[in-house]
């Protein structure tokens, strides 16, 4: 490395090669990309082990041959209802099998999929539709009708004119029993035969149906530079904003995640971590199908499920938050579930507590290896080797990637053990954020000649070159994993016909690590007519639950800045004090 590229002299700067050390043996430093398609991961499996289990949902089987015909078919009626290539598609579910085959469906389509958190309510769906021009979604009977309330709120010319509805039962026996039955709480959820919503010019159209059909299959023409996902990340500016992924770099981190673990064939994983997240479709859908292994789908978490499932099928691999292991953990049934098939274990999202690490340890010997990665990286940045790991540690630069903690002004890299930003450069990396170039530039700096993107977390890294997280330069709430953005619950907030001002912080939380606070002004016309509840009751109705505040705080009036701007800090170290 040219040590003139920096100011720092040669014995300040990190080395950039110390975690070479702890590396996992037999593993390439980087890797070299196949020149092909997503699709052809799939194609490629279903050709190799066209009997072999590529889904288990609910004790339903489907091979890989099942789950390569069936996407085939919905691409060919995508093909009929328009889609041409470039084409964004909707694609909101919980997990399940029609998940997996819409995705590749999708991309046999060369078209692009926009996956959406399920929990979106139609005020945030409005946002999906509209801004990347969606003409096409797919989704399950349970949330059709929040999808066509959002598309039939907006302008005729920017509705939505298809819908795919499925319906859980169209992929497992309603009557199973056993270990491989869903939660009692499950059943009106999960069997409940939802009617078709209406959808204000467009249609609706069912599963099954474009199951059945026999049109041809388009002719697949996207390759490595093309678009293949555009899943979107929120931040500071309210709105979410796609992060646009080419087939190379979910590609990247679909075979180096696989890699990483000792991923084979054999390998069955517990896919409960939500695939339309980008941990869960890249390091678990992605990686898993491409390798020929068996994915054991759950469409949300339950403790004595899970451990029934991993003792029934012999999972061996298990991606996860460590709230379900903490949860797991605490199961009055534990004693009777069979762990022992488990090879890996490990997640992201928030830190392993110390405590619940040695305890894994001590029961299976496994090491919990937590790994960091963002939507605008296709998941993981960093892992902790598997033989190798520390706790609370992000791990070290995953394959083919460079990262680096800088000054966040100077952007001159800091010397080791010294905090800064997390900037990151590697295969991985989006190309930028649909519609955003101004965002976009924003995003990345150039350092030794190359393209940093810049995480906007601040860290540290060891002499043994792993890193750590220390801080936030940007304001983000996580609530057992999952990202809130204060800037879009409090534009939502705003939509209340009571609320004057919105400030969300964060509260500390036993379980969820935090939670959500919404410190409010009432207009003078609402003062004594609204309480917190109906605060957090309108919420639930119109954000996704983990975003809505556990708490509502009212206030006369919101600490500013001589510029005007809400002094957020002050509240939320108030909130900790």
């Amino acid at each position: 490395m040219d040590q003139s590229s920096s100011s720092l002299g040669a014995s300040a700067r990190p080395d950039v090669r110390a975690h070479y050390r702890f590396w996992p043996k037999r593993l390439p430093h980087a890797i070299t990309l196949p020149a092909t398609s997503l699709w052809d991961n799939l194609e490629t499996s279903a050709r190799r082990y066209p009997h072999k289990a590529a889904l288990i949902f609910f004790g339903r089987v489907f091979s890989y041959a099942e789950v390569l015909q069936k996407a085939e078919r919905l691409a060919a009626c995508l093909q009929g209802l328009g889609v041409k290539k470039g084409d964004r598609v909707l694609l909101s579910m919980q997990n399940c099998p029609q998940l997996v085959i819409a995705h590749f469906a999708i991309l046999r389509a060369n078209a692009v999929v926009v996956p959406v958190n399920p929990m979106n309510r139609a005020e945030e769906l409005k946002h999906y539709i509209l801004d990347p021009d969606a003409k096409v979604a797919i989704t399950t009977a349970d949330l059709a009708a929040e999808l066509a309330r959002a598309s039939d709120a907006l302008l005729p010319a920017q509705r939505l004119d298809h819908l795919l509805v499925t319906h859980f039962t169209d992929a497992f026996d309603a009557a199973v029993a056993g270990d491989d039955a869903p939660p009692a709480a499950w059943t009106d959820w999960l069997l409940t035969r939802h009617a078709r919503p209406a959808l204000q010019g467009g249609q609706v159209h069912d599963w099954e149906e474009a199951m059945s059909g026999t049109a041809a299959i388009p002719e697949l023409t996207v390759g490595p530079a093309d678009l293949a996902i555009l899943p979107y990340t929120s931040g500071t500016t309210g709105l979410p904003k796609g992060c646009m992924h080419t087939h190379a770099s979910i590609m990247h981190n679909a075979i180096a995640s696989g890699l990483w673990v000792n991923g084979s064939a054999e390998n069955v994983v517990l896919s409960v971590v939500p695939m339309f997240h980008i941990t869960g479709m890249v390091s678990l859908m992605h990686s898993s199908l491409r390798g020929g292994a068996t994915l054991i789908v759950m469409p949300r978490w339950d403790r004595e499920l899970a451990g029934r499932l991993i003792s029934r099928w012999q999972v061996t691999h298990w991606t996860n938050i460590p709230t379900m292991v903490i949860d797991l953990l605490g199961s009055p049934n534990f004693e009777r579930f069979d762990l022992s098939s488990l090879v890996y274990i490990g997640g992201g999202g928030a830190a392993m507590p110390q405590a619940v690490a040695q305890r894994l340890y001590e029961l299976f010997g496994l090491r919990y290896v937590e790994g960091y990665g963002l939507t605008e990286t296709a998941a993981p940045t960093h892992s902790n080797p598997p033989d190798s790991p520390k706790q609370q540690c992000l791990g070290i630069p995953f394959m083919s990637t460079d990262a680096r903690v800088v000054d966040p002004d100077t952007l001159l890299e800091m010397p080791t053990g010294e905090q800064g930003e997390i900037i990151l450069q590697g295969p991985e990396l989006f190309q930028g954020y649909w519609k955003q170039p101004q965002a976009t530039v924003a995003a990345f700096i150039e350092l030794d000649g190359k393209r940093f993107f810049r995480s906007g977390d601040l860290g540290h890294v060891d002499a043994d070159g792993y890193f750590f997280l220390t801080d936030r330069l940007k304001r983000m709430i996580n609530a057992a994993g999952f990202k809130v953005w204060p800037a879009e619950v409090e534009a939502l907030l705003f939509r209340h016909p009571a609320i004057q001002e919105a400030c969300i912080i964060s509260t500390k939380d036993s379980y969820r690590g935090e939670s959500v606070k919404a410190v409010i002004v009432l207009r003078p016309s609402h003062q004594g007519l609204v309480s917190e509840q109906d605060i957090i009751d309108w919420c639930r109705d119109n954000m996704a639950v983990y975003k809505v505040p556990r708490e509502v705080q009212f206030m006369d009036a919101l600490p500013k800045s001589g510029a005007g701007k809400v002094m957020w800090r002050l509240l939320q170290e108030a909130q900790v004090k």
